[in-house]
């Protein structure tokens, strides 16, 4: 083992790591990461790597942006932060404005949060009260998917289906109805239905992340399936509420999933992209009834009693501001159809090798099933490591990633371009190709 830097010694001495086994991770040397340019982050030795998760999902253009830069400088000059309770900012504001206009038809209030896990559970909140004052105080549950994921908060984990994550904290969370996963849609729509026509009376609210599961293994729905849930909902009159956390932004083709079937949700939940990948911020998004419902006297106590200490921070908001109108000037969801095209004629060639069981893509998020027999099914022990093992591998290749179990993710940023989506697609295919074959 090499010696170690000050900086790495700092972080295994005082950093606890998401989703790390820290044992672990203390006998390697961590990985620094101190610059960026475009798509690629440049480590402590001046070493390049393609950012083939958009650092978590979360980066939109590319890292260090000109654009976003200026619109932070811009801002801090003039403050940094000022509360939302009671008053407004610029920022907060003109943002708001903006995302209604891009909005599917019919969202017209946004709530602010830090993070998508936390826009989530103002939804979950919001379409809980909303049915209390509708006199309808019996519709407090919710119906969710299996292998689907909201965040770590417990009411998020409450709706989410993924049990690695999820199991340990059973005894803490509330009861809600699991169906199947959309990967089988027929199976899914079935169960929906009969889940939605015994229980409506004590539903409040649907949950689901519109055409991928993204933490749940990258698992895409067919086409059309949404309309037909929004049918449902409407039917048994149920809230629909869609978790666009790692879907919107244009990761699949449309500034946001639920355009792919022109479906509007009760709620609107935004996050990771939000600000282009820069600053903590996310949106709750709903229609002008659920807001409606929450107005009265004073006296009522009708009000949404839920807030956050940096709702609508300035710079948050002027980072995102930043974001969409790179959107807008460089047309960049027209660009995306070539991209996605190329991306989609790359993902084609992992099919032939013997070790990857399944390929799934919707515009730029894939995922890559890494099997020990494709033929006979035979999955490799989650113990063998193999998806992380292709991930080390890569790394040598210039490109970072992280997997999800024996899943290997691409999801770069949408600003990639064409000799870029191919290094990304290529150095992948020859690092599952010999870890895989080597492991066997």
């Amino acid at each position: 083992m090499s010696s170690k830097t000050k900086i790495q010694e700092y972080d295994l001495e005082y950093i606890w790591h998401p989703f790390t086994q820290m044992k672990e991770y203390a006998e390697e040397s961590p990985l620094v990461i101190e610059d960026s340019e475009g798509i690629y982050l440049i480590d402590s030795e001046g070493n390049r790597y393609i950012d083939g998760v958009s650092s978590l999902w979360v980066n939109i253009h590319g890292h260090n942006s000109e654009n976003i830069n200026k619109a932070i400088k811009k801002q801090i000059d003039k403050i940094a932060h000022s509360t939302l309770l009671g008053v407004t900012n610029p920022s907060a504001s003109i943002l708001a404005k903006k995302l209604i206009d891009i909005s599917p038809d019919g969202l017209r209030k946004v709530f602010y949060s830090g993070d998508g896990a936390s826009a989530v559970e103002v939804g979950l909140k919001m379409a809980f009260q909303y049915w209390i004052l509708k006199g309808k105080p019996e519709k407090k549950k919710f119906v969710c998917l299996k292998d689907g994921y909201h965040g770590d908060t417990l009411g998020a984990v409450s709706v989410g289906g993924i049990d690695l994550f999820h199991s340990t904290f059973e005894p803490l969370l509330f009861e809600s109805f699991k169906v199947s996963s959309y990967d089988n849609t027929e199976s899914f729509l079935n169960e929906l239905n009969l889940t939605l026509s015994e229980n409506s009376n004590e539903i409040a609210a649907l949950i689901l992340e519109p055409y991928v599961q993204a933490a749940g293994g990258m698992k895409v729905a067919n086409d059309g399936y949404l309309k037909k849930v929004r049918e449902m909902c409407d039917e048994y009159n149920v809230l629909l509420i869609l978790d666009e956390v790692a879907t919107g932004f244009g990761r699949t083709g449309k500034m946001f999933a639920c355009e792919h079937d022109s479906v509007t949700p009760d709620i609107l939940v935004l996050g990771k992209g939000l600000t282009g990948g820069y600053l903590p911020l996310s949106a709750t998004i709903t229609t002008q009834d659920i807001f409606d419902t929450f107005l009265g006297d004073y006296e009522e106590l009708k009000a949404f009693f839920h807030g956050h200490s940096y709702s609508g921070n300035p710079l948050s908001c002027a980072a995102a501001i930043a974001n969409l109108e790179i959107f807008e000037n460089d047309k960049t969801l027209i660009k995306l159809k070539d991209k996605i095209e190329i991306f989609e004629n790359e993902l084609k060639e992992f099919k032939g090798l013997k070790n990857v069981g399944d390929v799934r893509n919707k515009g730029l998020m894939a995922g890559i099933d890494l099997v020990k027999d494709k033929n006979k099914k035979i999955d490799f022990d989650i113990r063998d490591r193999i998806g992380k093992k292709v991930c080390d591998h890569v790394l040598n290749e210039g490109v970072l990633l992280r997997p999800l179990g024996n899943t290997i993710v691409l999801m770069p940023p949408i600003s990639i371009n064409e000799s870029e989506i191919k290094k990304l697609a290529r150095s992948t295919y020859k690092a599952i190709k010999e870890v895989t074959e080597n492991n066997e």
